[in-house]
């Protein structure tokens, strides 16, 4: 026997939130302890290692520069999405969150291009502590825009159905989406000063 797990868009009265957003928050705090923890990491080797790289000599920082401007201005069309659903324009929705998925397609070719210039010149994870982490940080934040990615598309195709069924469901699933990439957008403003500037 199933039994369809109750959705309420109604903020619940105990904590003024909907059901999604405390999922989200939930979640994003599990993210939050998982980098929190490896950035750690990444503070307790620098600290301790009597040598360590400049991040500027080695890493591609315009690149970088260019992949941080992506990324933010990702963060504003998803905005511009989800207030283009508050305002019923679902056209302007669709042009928005294409937009953002085309702005997470534009990081993952920079970083590709970046990956790949590293493995040529043998720069490789093995080769230092320095590249181990930074192929470890910026991988999984690859990862996970690689996820926002796919949720963004999801909902700007097959999943945009619910818009004409349950509109108010549509728009929470938007905005959980929009807090998850704001999320990974916030990651990379940390990752790129310290593993490229500092």
């Amino acid at each position: 026997m199933s039994e369809a797990i109750p959705y309420t868009v109604d903020a619940r009265p105990d904590t003024g939130l909907n059901n999604v957003k405390i999922g989200i928050w939930l979640f994003l705090a599990s993210e939050v302890m998982l980098f929190g923890a490896l950035f750690a990491a990444y503070i307790l080797l620098r600290v301790g290692a009597d040598e360590w790289p400049v991040g500027s000599e080695i890493l591609n920082v315009p690149l970088a520069t260019l992949n941080t401007v992506v990324l933010i201005s990702s963060s504003v069309t998803m905005v511009m999405a989800w207030a283009s659903l508050i305002r019923k324009d679902f056209g302007k929705y669709r042009l928005y969150m294409g937009l953002t998925i085309l702005c997470a397609l534009g990081f993952l070719v920079i970083k590709y291009i970046e990956y790949s210039s590293k493995i040529h010149h043998g720069y490789l994870p093995e080769t230092n502590t320095f590249l181990a982490i930074y192929f470890t940080l910026t991988g999984l934040h690859g990862l996970h825009v690689v996820g926002g990615a796919a949720m963004n598309a999801y909902l700007w195709g097959p999943g945009a159905k619910m818009w004409k069924t349950a509109p108010q469901q549509f728009i929470n699933r938007v905005e959980a989406s929009g807090l998850f990439w704001h999320f990974v957008d916030l990651v990379w403003i940390f990752l790129f000063p310290v593993l490229y500037l500092l």
